[in-house]
């Protein structure tokens, strides 16, 4: 019997890890449906864009009040990961408190600091509880989020209450073992906030208090690896990606579109034949202008639908949405990254191979209304905290439905009619164009 908790534990290890795996793997094929997107440059600044908005997170700093919470959790979520190690190793080698005999006065340090990180967690976690149930904060309530995203982040603040009072009541139940001088449970460890827990299991006996113990200790590791794999059905996917996400973002200056060198040189044929041999020809043109499924946006983009927190930061300064629109950039993230799961459940079911199942992106998840709403601001691409940018799926849609399917509003039909016969975007010809100063 002695070593069949290590065993059990190990098993645990194994599938829970495998299942993370596995589901870590499915989101890589994934993302990597799309196309290259050629952002392997400028490392140096990569990194330090990466530290700076997903480690530092200094796009939080917004909405102070928030932001300071948001730290505790995610200060929090790192530091006990230390204490996690632990039960790991404990867990594998039959062991208790393996690393007290190691650090001395500084494992007592880094318990007290876990647990009062516990208590600060607790309270955050109620704070957001209230914004989102109560106060009921309007971008939190918007159409795209009811149902399964509103239960979504529901379900993960009462995973972080649960894995915190787990925590705490394992400490307690130890620290009165540890005072009974129960076989294993070494004095280790300070307690200042699971001490107030203590009274809740004074009186019992010392098989009672071991019971409990050993079950505060494996549900809390068991916890731990539900929530880890968890996070693949989960907003909360961007604990992972927002590092990933923030190294692969677009490091050009907001406004500044790509230039499509095939689009660019028919122009210059058109308009300065003489100047269209210096510009580059492509050797292969494209199937397909624009994007109408995940298959056409790249790899970044698919990332960024992966990565997006729902926080609806994004929606909040969008000028579309505020004067009524139908757009919601939030919205744009989620549906891409709903027709890529669906995408995904389609090659697995078909066993690597995607079966067509006359359903795309365009219309069936995202309307050209909504499209076309966008004042390609970059309000949106400015607030998110993790850099995702919204707008680059906007404009690769447009460009499918003006190149593809010459499906552009008429009022940009009729821009764009203008532009080409009189040089510019109002009906007048250039000749007519200044008669306006002889109007009396």
């Amino acid at each position: 019997m002695g070593y069949l908790p290590n065993f059990i534990f190990l098993c645990l290890l194994i599938f829970g890890g495998g299942f993370f795996t596995r589901n870590i793997l499915r989101i890589k094929r994934n993302i990597l449906l799309g196309k290259e997107a050629g952002r392997n440059d400028q490392k140096s600044e990569r990194w330090k864009h990466m530290v700076r908005v997903a480690l530092g997170q200094s796009k939080m700093g917004v909405k102070p009040v928030a932001a300071a919470l948001h730290l505790v959790v995610y200060i929090g979520f790192i530091l006990i990961n230390i204490e996690l190690l632990e039960i790991i190793l404990d867990g594998l080698l039959g062991t208790h408190r393996l690393f007290a005999p190691l650090l001395g006065s500084i494992y007592d340090f880094l318990i007290g600091s876990f647990e009062i990180l516990a208590l600060l967690v607790l309270i955050a976690v109620i704070f957001f509880w209230t914004r989102r149930n109560l106060v009921k904060i309007e971008r939190f309530w918007k159409s795209e989020m009811k149902g399964w995203p509103k239960r979504d982040a529901d379900y993960i603040l009462y995973f972080e209450v649960v894995l915190m009072l787990l925590f705490l009541s394992m400490n307690a139940t130890d620290a009165l073992l540890q005072q009974q001088a129960a076989e294993s449970y070494i004095k280790a460890g300070s307690f200042p906030v699971s001490q107030f827990l203590t009274p809740l299991f004074e009186g019992l006996g010392l098989e009672a208090l071991i019971l409990l113990e050993r079950s505060f200790w494996w549900a809390h590791i068991t916890g731990i690896i539900i929530f880890l794999n968890y996070l693949y059905y989960s907003k909360h996917l961007h604990i992972l990606l927002a590092f990933p996400n923030t190294f692969y973002a677009n490091l050009d200056s907001q406004g500044k579109f790509s230039i499509d060198t095939d689009i660019k040189r028919e122009v210059m044929l058109m308009l300065f034949p003489e100047k269209a041999a210096t510009e580059p020809e492509s050797s292969s043109p494209p199937d397909k202008f624009g994007a109408s499924d995940v298959f056409d946006l790249k790899w970044t983009q698919l990332m960024n639908a992966y990565s997006c927190t729902e926080c609806g930061r994004c929606t909040e300064v969008c000028p579309a949405n505020q004067t009524g629109k139908k757009l919601s950039p939030r919205k744009i993230m989620m549906d891409t990254r709903d027709r890529l799961e669906e995408v995904g459940i389609n090659i697995n079911v078909n066993k690597g191979v995607f079966e067509d199942d006359q359903k795309q992106l365009l219309n069936d998840y995202i309307s050209p209304e909504e499209l076309w709403a966008c004042t390609s601001c970059n309000a949106c691409v400015e607030a998110c905290p993790v850099a995702i940018d919204p707008l680059s799926i906007i404009m690769d849609m447009r460009q499918y439905l003006v190149m593809e399917q010459s499906a552009a509003p008429q009022e940009l039909n009729a821009m764009m009619g203008n532009i080409e016969n009189n040089g510019a975007p109002w009906p007048f010809s250039n000749q007519d164009r200044l008669q306006w100063i002889n109007e009396k």
